[in-house]
């Protein structure tokens, strides 16, 4: 008999699985102490919680029997994942289950904020008829912009179709033809921005995304435009919106999410252009009752010893494996991570090459790791070592895993290939004795650099000067230079120039070494 610990209250119909199960002995108790929870922890082989929990090392240490941690939701806060994965227990979350209730929230506040409603009905309240005061905009031949075409950015463009809209989008995944196979136009997110109407954001929170729609975004956008937010709060500049909203650049907003929750006294909530929600987008009956009964069918899965949908942590391996490959961890995160910070367009295709030492190794977890290093760029830490390929599947980007001969003179190498819709780009790297991790090839060029810290790099023609014009720059703008590592191919030719510098390169400084002569391309990154 399996003892699962129900910490937080669910939807009864969501944990009907578990509680129907013979084999399954759920124990409901969501008003417990922190003193409570690890008393009743120590014989449960399973525990389910929403965000009110939190399952801290304690709580897991606490748990002998612990073999599955479920999270009725898609985030993992409450959960130490380290102490999680230390102890073998595996997390799973239920992210697909809000998916519906949060495109259809983000219409019901598109057609609120195209009409008016929620103001109109105000002053109804306040037995004022203002008719004239409250004429709206149609939908139909409007253009809606949608920033993330994920699960959630696809739903709400298959409903704004069915109203008749234009819809363009962009993502990084994205390519002209699979937006061609949804029905949607493919942008560049300033095209996005230059065409939408009503511009609805769909993406996680991440240091990509942090203020993605910030002053500079919002003045790309038309006169009149209207924006919505129904996905994470800061990634709209929220004082860039209030001003763009006081000047009459943007005529209004509909906001679920906040920066800072809850925000009953935020300053836009004093604009009459600008309805808001607190934080309803998975506020339904179904969506609660989907992400309960998600996680607990991947609970009774894997207490029964089968595979489950959305595992979070990493799996269990063998002690003699990860011992062999634990060292490569990081290199092949950090390689993932840099290429997908310098190669441009819609990832379509990833290829991961092992050779030397590596080649009698299960590297498949390595190459998830890699996978998850490229990923995160654009998704952060929803990608993680276990969800990596079906993440990269579901975003219709093949994975293929190579062993090669070709060593290259080193004892080990791990070279990673992104192909995109506009480029194809390679990095190879070693770990050398001692020394760690390096990355030791970009594209053609051979260079040994340590893949940390603030990196610039610059592709440039190999000309007498073009280094002292870099580093006099730097200097002007009061950044030092740790290491400068040049690869070149033939004398005078192409060239790269990737630098190592102590603090990270502001823009007045990247757009200054873009203007030397003989550079072609800057590129500022930090890993």
């Amino acid at each position: 008999m399996y003892r699962v610990l129900i910490c937080d209250p669910l939807s009864e119909e969501g944990i009907r699985p578990l509680l129907d199960a013979e084999d399954v002995e759920a124990v409901m108790n969501p008003s417990m102490s922190y003193e409570e929870l690890l008393k009743e922890v120590s014989s449960a082989h399973a525990i389910l919680v929403r965000s009110q929990t939190q399952v801290t090392r304690e709580v897991i240490e606490h748990a002998k029997e612990l073999k599955v941690i479920g999270r009725a939701g898609v985030g993992v806060d409450n959960i130490d994942l380290d102490a999680a994965t230390e102890n073998g227990v595996v997390v799973v979350n239920a992210p697909d289950g809000n998916t519906i209730s949060t495109a259809e929230h983000t219409m019901a506040m598109l057609m609120s904020l195209a009409r008016n409603i929620p103001q109109a009905y105000h002053q109804l309240q306040n037995k004022r008829w203002e008719r004239k005061k409250f004429v709206g905009v149609e939908l139909k031949n409007k253009t809606l912009g949608i920033v993330g075409f994920g699960r959630i950015g696809k739903e709400v463009a298959q409903r704004a179709k069915g109203h008749r809209m234009n819809v363009v989008a962009f993502d990084p995944f994205l390519t002209k033809e699979k937006a061609d196979k949804s029905g949607v136009s493919h942008g560049s997110l300033q095209e996005v921005l230059q065409q939408a109407d009503f511009l609805t954001v769909h993406t996680p929170l991440i240091e990509e995304t942090k203020h993605l729609i910030d002053r500079e975004a919002i003045q790309l956008m038309k006169p009149g435009a209207r924006i919505l937010n129904c996905a994470r709060g800061g990634i709209i500049e929220e004082d860039a919106l209030y001003e763009a909203i006081k000047s009459g650049k943007i005529a209004g907003a509909a906001l679920d999410v906040f920066e800072e929750e809850p925000a009953t006294e935020h300053k836009l909530l004093t604009l009459p252009e600008v309805i808001a929600t607190p934080h309803l987008g998975a506020s339904t009956i179904e969506a609660q009752e989907n992400v309960a009964t998600d996680v607990s069918y991947d609970v009774m899965e894997l207490l029964r010893g089968g595979t489950v949908k959305h595992p979070v942590n990493m799996p269990s391996v063998s002690p003699e494996t990860m011992e062999k490959i634990s060292p490569y961890f990081q290199l092949s995160e950090r390689l993932g991570a840099f290429l997908s910070r310098v190669v441009e367009g819609a990832l379509e295709r990833v290829n991961v090459y092992y050779s030397g030492d590596l080649l009698d190794m299960d590297t498949m977890p390595l190459t998830r790791i890699a996978v998850k290093g490229i990923l995160q760029r654009h998704i952060g830490d929803r990608v993680n070592d276990v969800n990596a390929f079906k993440t990269a599947s579901d975003k219709g980007i093949i994975i293929n895993e190579h062993k090669s001969t070709s060593t290259k003179g080193f004892t080990n190498l791990v070279t990673i290939e992104i192909e995109t819709d506009e480029e194809k780009r390679s990095v190879a790297g070693t770990l050398l004795n001692g020394l760690g991790a390096r990355i030791v090839q970009l594209d053609q060029y051979s260079i040994d650099v340590i893949p940390e810290g603030h990196l610039v790099v610059i592709h440039h023609r190999d000309q007498p000067g073009a280094i002292g014009r870099v580093g006099n720059l730097l200097a002007d703008h009061h950044v030092n230079i740790a290491t400068m590592q040049v690869g070149r191919t033939i004398l005078g030719g192409d060239a790269v120039m990737i630098l190592t510098i102590d603090k990270e390169v502001e823009a007045v400084c990247k757009d200054a070494l873009s203007q030397v002569a003989e550079i072609n391309k800057v590129q500022c990154l930090t890993l």
